[in-house]
């Protein structure tokens, strides 16, 4: 069940993203956004398009792990910084993490 959760966990980061001007990948490869523990992406650019596409990932992963929160009997939170860990841990090189200190690193 555990490899479900995060096999799961992992999809929400491949979430489509045609509808924005601007793809998830794209803003990664362009250090605009980055990955955080606690299982959401946060802008690094403040303009229009990253923080729309931050807003539109973030809403999506929050329901997602509302889901598997409640199909799991976990608390949320828990879910978050499961997947969190692992969206750091998968971050491939050049793109950006927060670190424990809260301080972006590039990897």
């Amino acid at each position: 069940m555990k490899k479900l959760l995060i096999a799961s966990l992992l999809g929400l980061s491949l979430l489509s993203t045609s509808a924005l001007a601007l793809t998830l990948s794209e803003a990664r490869q362009q250090g605009r956004v980055g990955e955080t523990l606690n299982g959401y992406l946060a802008p690094i650019a403040q303009d229009k398009d990253t923080l729309a596409l931050v807003k539109n990932i973030n809403d999506a992963r929050s329901e997602s792990y509302q889901q598997l929160a409640d199909s799991n009997n976990l608390p949320v939170d828990e879910v978050a910084k499961m997947a969190g860990k692992k969206l750091v841990e998968r971050a491939q090189p050049g793109e950006y993490v927060k670190g424990l200190n809260g301080k972006w690193l590039k990897k």
